[in-house]
């Protein structure tokens, strides 16, 4: 072998050894951030099939020696779990509805229509986003306590609306844009509405359609996932809320208020009680189960979604 061919295999030689560590390095540290992310939930889920014996037992770590699915249906006779979770999701899912589509045409006029003062109305949006509910709290729980129109409802009745403790309110909030998240969601539709070619509307209008018409038939069908990734993350976290629940409703049984009274009372459970915990990781993915069929459902779209999220400033 000559010396030029000896170069050239020692170069090749150490550029493919090279290009193995990386692959090694990439795939490790793939492993171990997925593991970091997963290994809260595995552990929930090896501790709730574990039986009293097995949580008791110190040398049982995070696989059970005798496995049992007997935590489930306790506590989910301890939740009312069907029951609530019935409530809740008619609940939420029309609550997601209203919000989603008060943010869909709030983000389709700030995306593609000019008129006054709309640069302070999307600043408003900002302000939703970046001041937290708390410190709106006593304004919203005496704006529904009081609830009126243009002093309609007064003039009519002789007083106010009550809408607390029922989910009207709750519907009321989110249908008019002020909901949980609202902000977040107007932001990311206008974002996508600004991409869309202005072409497409033209050719719309050309053709004879109304600015409704052109907005139904031509922009909404190509913003479906990300309409979808807006109501995804918006029926989650109000799936799990519990700030507006308990603000608006706080007699009303809802899945949040289902897994905080497991801990609360003289007959809660303790949280220092290994076999206890054990109950409460099990109501905890009692609660999160409708979440991921949700996400099985529309994870196409929502990946989908993901490359539709371009932000256009």
């Amino acid at each position: 072998m000559s010396n030029v061919s000896f170069i050239r295999f020692r170069r090749n030689a150490l550029k493919g050894a090279g290009s193995i560590a990386y692959k090694i390095c990439r795939a490790l540290l793939i492993i171990g951030l997925c593991f970091l992310i997963i290994q809260p939930l595995l552990s929930k889920i090896t501790t709730s099939l574990m039986t009293r014996d097995d949580a008791y037992d110190p040398t049982v770590i995070n696989v059970p020696k005798h496995f049992t699915l007997s935590n489930y249906p306790a506590i989910a006779k301890r939740m009312d779990y069907f029951p609530v979770m019935g409530r809740t999701f008619l609940v939420v899912f029309s609550a997601t509805a209203l919000q989603i589509a008060a943010c869909l045409l709030a983000g389709y006029s700030f995306g593609r229509f000019q008129y006054p003062l709309k640069k302070a109305l999307f600043f408003l949006v900002i302000i939703i986003i970046v001041v937290p509910p708390q410190t709106i709290m006593a304004p919203l729980y005496l704006n529904f306590r009081y609830f009126d129109v243009l002093g309609i409802f007064r003039l009519l009745t002789g007083e106010p609306l009550n809408l607390l403790g029922s989910p009207a309110s709750y519907l009321v909030l989110h249908a008019t844009g002020l909901g949980l998240k609202s902000g977040l969601y107007i932001f990311l539709l206008r974002q996508y509405f600004r991409g869309v070619p202005r072409e497409l509307e033209e050719a719309a209008y050309v053709d004879g359609c109304g600015r409704m018409r052109t907005f139904g038939q031509i922009l909404l069908p190509d913003a479906l996932p990300m309409v979808t990734a807006c109501f995804l993350f918006s029926f989650v976290w109000q799936w799990t809320d519990s700030f507006y629940f308990n603000l608006f409703m706080p007699a009303v049984n809802m899945m949040s208020s289902a897994l905080a009274g497991l801990t609360g009372g003289a007959e809660g459970l303790r949280t220092y009680d290994p076999y206890a915990q054990g109950q409460i990781y099990t109501g905890i993915l009692l609660t999160l189960a409708p979440m991921v069929l949700i996400y099985l459902f529309a994870q196409k779209t929502f990946v989908a979604s993901l490359a539709h999220t371009g932000i256009k400033m």
